[in-house]
């Protein structure tokens, strides 16, 4: 649509909600769009205020995620989080390759430590295997993660949600969320598989582009996450 506005503020009240031209954002389920923090609300104005003679929601992520956490999450949190849950039972970092040995190795370095952090943080213990067969996780592993995510704000659950989605762990985005790992490096071991691959075969440059978008994607739910619990 065109823009239809040219003053966007943040107005405290009961959270931080963004006006244009003196009238409240809503979102697509027309519910008031109020942040949780001034930091998140800045974001989304800055995403507003960035629009030229068309404003285009594809330019504006965090918006997107705020509205969807408003919209989707808040009015049915708990089967939300049992969703995003879920992926403890095929977590990635527990399906290893079987070689060859540099491959191997790479997949040890890059995820045993992220499993370390969260048996210490959450004191679970996993199931690791090689191979892509399923194997069951330990009930009590699922429980106390699920607990951990269920606790979540819908804003950073919302946030958590798309880090999940996209690695396919949730230790990596628990490790966004709650351990201060650093974004691109949890990327990295997100994507280590698919490294792995393009040095051996090539990557050609549709899958590079959609590489690419999904980084994205992955590194603004990081920040995403982090803005909703300043």
């Amino acid at each position: 649509m065109k823009r239809f506005y040219t003053d966007v503020t943040v107005v405290e009240g009961e959270g931080m909600s963004i006006q244009l031209d003196g009238r409240p954002v809503r979102t697509p389920a027309r519910a008031l769009l109020a942040l949780p923090t001034a930091a998140l609300a800045e974001a989304v104005a800055a995403e507003w205020r960035a629009q030229g003679e068309v404003v285009d929601p594809a330019s504006m992520p965090i918006t997107g995620l705020a509205n969807a956490a408003i919209d989707h999450v808040a009015t049915d949190r708990d089967n939300f989080a049992a969703g995003v849950a879920r992926y403890a039972q095929s977590d990635l970092l527990c399906y290893r390759a079987d070689g060859p040995a540099t491959l191997v190795a790479r997949q040890a370095a890059a995820w045993d430590p992220l499993l370390d952090w969260a048996r210490t943080r959450y004191d679970v213990t996993f199931a690791v295997t090689h191979g892509i067969i399923p194997v069951p996780q330990p009930d009590d592993m699922l429980a106390r993660l699920g607990t951990a995510v269920a606790a979540l704000d819908p804003f950073t659950l919302c946030g958590l949600s798309t880090l999940v989605t996209l690695s396919g762990s949730l230790v990596c985005g628990l490790a966004a969320v709650e351990g201060g790992h650093d974004i691109d490096a949890l990327w990295q071991a997100a994507e280590l598989d698919e490294t792995w691959q393009a040095e051996q075969w090539g990557a050609d440059a549709e899958a590079a582009e959609r590489a690419a978008h999904r980084r994205a994607a992955f590194s603004t739910a990081g920040a995403f996450c982090a803005m909703s619990r300043i």
